[in-house]
């Protein structure tokens, strides 16, 4: 049986002359630029859900870090999310690869129906796949290709060859050696990973440097959510305008993290930043000596410390009343403008 991977890995040499077109000049065959942006890596993620034999999905992204830059759904283009996504590939390049995720999608939702029913497996199940690669100037490349089946590990590409992950199924096995009879396929992927990805991330780095660079400091407040339960209070510690995404946020006595803080999903702001907010459920009487405390890269080290203590928090029925208020105010002084002008236009 042809294996999924053949008609992608077939494809992409064929974007270029040869696998010299994309390699840089010099001895090395690796260039970064002089002053490294940053230590990075990038990574392809593709999940496919298979309802059944006739249902499923595809959906990707690329990630540069923790910096999304390209994302495709089910049937769509690989869609551009910073205006230097490109990198430094050219429009051609960047068409031909369009035209290979595009072979890959179909086979790959091929392929795996046909192993499910070689495999015998049932459905739903969900297949992942991670990929891509590590940039550390000055020190050796890794690259990387994962694949999953329902959440579980089940095969990787190592160095040259498919490997089965520990307790993996016997199916992986099965797939792994269908895969390794291909030599042409290991090394086009070899290929793929150990030189146009280390390209495309180094032109990424280059032309995205603004926005990797880009440091936006926190800003945080304590709140109190509704009451627990009798004699509880849930604190709110609330960390917001904050850019890049990764954030530690602790809720602290002295210098010991307290158990049990719930932390919330880092969500997206309109203007690019993120929102987080930790909660803590503690005895009314325990609350006072806490204190939360936020780090975060813009801050050069200094980290933000709130105190909780009585009248330095703002309860959330409070906000939500003011801000009720605020509305009703303008509204009805809206109201009483357009009457005062209807009287007006009544005596002319």
């Amino acid at each position: 049986m042809e294996c999924w991977p053949v008609l992608l890995l077939w494809g992409l040499p064929q974007m270029w002359a040869s696998p010299d077109a994309l390699r840089p000049p010099g001895p090395s065959h690796r260039h970064f630029p002089a002053e490294p942006l940053s230590s990075t890596g990038l990574r392809v993620l593709h999940i496919s859900p298979f309802a059944n034999s006739s249902w499923t999905r595809t959906d990707g992204s690329f990630w540069l870090g923790a910096l999304q830059t390209h994302s495709w759904g089910n049937g769509s283009d690989i869609h551009f999310l910073r205006p230097w996504s490109q990198g430094k590939l050219s429009d051609h390049q960047w068409e031909q690869l369009q035209q290979v995720f595009w072979v890959y999608r179909s086979s790959f939702t091929r392929e795996i129906r046909e192993f499910a029913k070689m495999l015998h497996l049932d459905y739903p199940f969900v297949v992942q796949v991670s990929a891509g690669c590590e940039v550390h100037p000055g020190s050796p490349l890794k690259s990387f290709f994962h694949s999953a089946f329902q959440g579980s590990d089940i095969l990787s590409f190592q160095g040259t060859s498919w490997v089965p992950a520990p307790d993996a199924p016997h199916g992986a096995e099965v797939v792994s050696k269908e895969l390794n009879k291909d030599q042409y396929v290991k090394d086009t992927l070899e290929w793929l990973l150990n030189d146009i990805c280390p390209q495309l991330v180094t032109g990424l780095l280059e032309a995205g440097q603004q926005d990797l660079e880009k440091q936006v400091k926190p800003e945080a407040w304590l709140s109190s959510g509704p009451p627990p339960g009798p004699g509880r209070l849930l604190l709110v510690c609330h960390v917001s305008g904050f850019y890049p995404e990764p954030v530690w946020v602790r809720w602290m006595r002295g210098e010991q993290e307290q158990p049990g803080a719930q932390q919330g999903d880092v969500l997206p702001n309109a203007d690019g930043t993120w929102y987080l907010r930790v909660t803590l459920d503690v005895a009314a009487g325990e609350a006072a000596g806490l204190t939360c405390r936020v780090r975060h890269s813009s801050l050069g080290g200094q980290d933000i410390v709130l105190y909780w203590a009585d009248g330095s928090h703002v309860p959330v029925g409070w906000i939500v009343a003011a801000v009720l208020a605020s509305l009703l105010l303008v509204g009805g002084g809206i109201t009483f403008w357009l009457k005062k002008r209807r009287s007006y236009q009544d005596i002319l």
